[in-house]
């Protein structure tokens, strides 16, 4: 009797065309909707209440908490100390002097800028903050060819202004010398290395400001910025009410295209609460002035060569002026602040006449001098290439001294688990899962569509037959693998299940096609297949180059990622399976490779439906690799910018992932040879997985397997382990 050319309860699958591409489109379409509706959906985070000042100052006080807490700008600072980096000033204008100087953020970071400090008792106290490719000197009208030296004309009005250095987008120093360079711009190397931390370059340079902020002594404070430090201008004054005028000129915006954005300016969660209206918000109902005027154009990242590459795609261009007046409205809106306290002003140029004055006026200063003056030069200026050098090291190192301390900030997190036994281990452990599904990899909501299971019969093999499947997830969002399923499965008989992953650029086809072999997969869910298990090889998303990446940085800011949907589309393979006649739903087991690796770490973490995990050529010290600035290993010197999890260092790291895969079987399967990891790593991080199960009775149900051998599947150990704990053939249970 002929086949049907699709399973029982499936409608034939009739899809044509790259179903891996059609996966990664349909995922992009799901969250440019949900960027969209994000505006409307940020809301329930809020609860103003707009009676006094004080009112609602403690009304958004737990917003402001949570936007310093997703830029990474919590950590105490240091007592405030500046100091004069000469011993007389470098130049000086009309009424004013200009000081090199220095002061403390953290026991180990300091800022460094120049200091206008006029001659007679200041009138305010300004933080003047330059776009990230202007210097100091630019804005104190220092440097020849720049006429926007909005900070002397402030000081010329009696201000003592403050101008700190902020990283560039160069890339001169961005890579680890002897080894690998990058031409990721200075922002985007210290961002990637924090971010896995649960810090940001954007919160480290707030930090700079507000340190600056902590040593002044009277008068009204002010900040004023451009492009980059407009940015840093308008968070600040939301996180520290201190400041009581704030002026940003070439940022304000709608953020609904931030993933259009460089990945520096990337912040997860954002969008699920903030817009640059809310955050405008935090200000309220201090004074905001914000400039519509031409932003920094930055066409992308420096641009690659033979020995530089690796950088993310992003730009910066100049919005409507239209999307610009409505982000301001709905600021108003938001907060009911008109003309007095809230004002926007039109230039033709950034920094303009009256963008100052009604900064100044803000500040019960109501006369803007002319710029007709010019500061004279008293003695050399700081060298700014040494100089930005020098605060890029500071930064690189404040990231390795947090990563030091990652593995202890694990300890105190993890330190209401009780291992005492598997109950008391497993009622614990709740919590840790929950954390990393909601707070890590980000919850999406319950599918409500129906999976409308497709299939079609694509191959008869020898002992097994090979099928296509689809299954519905979300609107545009689906699951698809290859299914193969033993010709002898007698009737009432139910078998385990193994799920075999590929890895990076990979499809199902590289591990479940007889015809195909590949180096890193050697077939290995057809031989797991003629062995008589069922297996299914799914297609996870990560494939298209920026393609997929780009959904990182699409769902990022909504408190997402890419293992967001893979999660959400192994739970609907997990059901379906679970629903076949033949399938025994408590033996369904996973077992992937590299990315597939990645996915063995995390999804089994999460759905417990899957009895064990196998993690081949992944495991290893995963923090180091995220955030080291120091081994030749570390993804900050690659251009897998999608690698980053906010926070994850202090949190999990892959052992403490394994803990929540126990008390489940997990192995490890490791090639001598593996260029993603030394041994050394990964035997080092396993031993902490190994701990936890020996303590909890469970020896027999970890293990890990070295060979020599490279970036592959083994197939050996790996079998064996999962012959043992599944059961499966049943010849071999003896």
């Amino acid at each position: 009797m002929p086949q049907p050319m699709h399973l029982p309860n499936t409608q034939l699958l009739t899809e044509r065309g790259d179903l891996a591409e059609l996966m990664v489109a349909g995922i992009q379409r799901y969250l440019l909707r949900a960027t969209e509706a994000s505006v409307e959906k940020r809301q329930r985070h809020w609860h103003r209440d707009t009676k006094t000042p004080a009112a609602y100052a403690q009304s958004v006080e737990d917003n402001r908490q949570r936007l310093a807490k997703i830029i990474g700008a919590q950590d105490p600072r240091s007592t405030p100390e500046l100091s004069y980096l000469a011993d007389r000033p470098v130049a000086h204008g009309r009424n004013y002097e200009i000081h090199a100087v220095r002061w403390r953020t953290f026991e180990r970071l300091d800022a460094e800028g120049l200091l206008l400090e006029p001659k007679r008792k200041a009138r305010a106290q300004i933080i003047a903050i330059p776009d990230a490719d202007q210097t100091p000197e630019s804005l104190a009208g220092l440097e020849k060819g720049h006429n926007n030296a909005f900070a002397a004309r402030l000081a010329q009005s009696g201000c003592r202004v403050l101008i700190p250095v902020i990283t560039d987008r160069a890339c001169t120093h961005s890579g680890l010398e002897g080894v690998r360079m990058s031409n990721q711009p200075h922002r985007e190397f210290i961002y990637r290395a924090a971010f896995e931390l649960g810090r940001h370059l954007i919160g480290f340079e707030i930090q700079k400001v507000l340190a600056a902020i902590d040593g002044f002594s009277s008068g009204p404070i002010g900040v004023i910025g451009y492009g980059e430090g407009g940015l840093l201008a308008l968070y600040a004054a939301a996180l520290d009410q201190r400041i009581e005028a704030t002026a940003v000129s070439g940022y304000f915006r709608n953020r609904q295209t931030l993933w259009r954005e460089p990945i520096y300016r990337n912040v997860f969660g954002l969008l699920e609460e903030f817009g640059d209206a809310e955050i405008a918000s935090l200000i309220a109902p201090r004074h905001l002035i914000i400039e519509n005027c031409p932003q920094p154009t930055i066409d992308g990242p420096p641009t690659a060569s033979a020995d530089r590459t690796g950088a993310a795609p992003g730009r910066i261009i100049t919005p409507s002026s239209d999307q610009v007046t409505a982000e301001f409205r709905r600021a108003q809106d938001l907060t009911g602040q008109q003309g007095d306290k809230f004002a926007l002003v039109e230039s033709p140029a950034p920094c303009g006449e009256s963008f100052l004055q009604t900064f100044l006026r803000t500040l019960g200063i109501h006369r803007l001098q002319s710029p007709s003056h010019t500061a004279r030069r008293l003695q050399d200026l700081p060298d700014a290439h040494e100089r930005r050098k020098r605060q890029f090291r500071q930064l690189v190192d404040h990231t390795q001294d947090l990563l030091a301390q990652a593995e202890f900030k694990r300890q105190d997190f993890w330190a209401k688990a009780d291992a005492r036994n598997t109950e008391t281990w497993a009622k614990t452990s709740r919590r840790y899962r929950l954390h990393l599904y909601n707070e890590v990899i980000g919850r999406l909501p319950a599918p409500k569509r129906a999976a409308s299971p497709r299939s079609r019969l694509i191959c008869r093999e020898k002992k097994y037959l090979r099928y296509e499947v689809v299954l519905d997830v979300y609107r545009d969002v689906f699951a698809y693998g290859i299914l193969l399923l033993p010709k002898n499965i007698k009737k009432g008989e139910r078998r385990p299940v193994v799920v075999c992953q590929h890895g990076l650029e990979g499809r199902p086809q590289d591990v479940a096609d007889a015809n195909n072999e590949t180096p890193a997969y050697h077939r290995y869910a057809c031989r797991l297949a003629d062995l008589g298990y069922i297996v299914f090889a799914p297609q996870n998303p990560y494939i298209g180059e920026d393609n997929f990446r780009r959904l990182q940085r699409l769902a990022n800011p909504l408190k997402l990622s890419l293992f967001s949907f893979i999660t959400r589309q192994h739970q609907r393979i997990l059901q379906w399976l679970s629903s076949l006649a033949q399938v025994d739903a408590q033996r369904i087991a996973f077992y992937g490779l590299s990315y597939g690796g990645k996915t063995a770490m995390r999804v089994p973490a999460l759905l417990e439906e899957y009895c064990l995990s196998i993690c081949s050529a992944d495991y290893n010290e995963w923090i180091w690799k995220n955030a080291s600035a120091r081994h030749k290993y570390s993804y900050l010197l690659t251009g897998e910018y999608e690698m980053p999890e906010f926070d994850l260092g202090n949190t999990f790291n892959y052992a403490e992932m394994s803990w929540l895969i126990c008390p489940r079987p997990f192995m490890v399967e490791r090639g001598h040879h593996d260029g993603v990891a030394p041994d050394e790593w990964v035997a080092y991080e396993y031993a902490r997985t190994y701990r936890r199960y020996v303590e909890l009775g469970l020896a027999d149900k970890s293990e890990i397997e070295f060979f020599d051998g490279p970036h592959t599947i083994h197939g050996e150990g790996t079998f064996r382990f999962l012959r043992h704990h599944l059961g499966w053939p049943k010849k071999h249970n003896k």
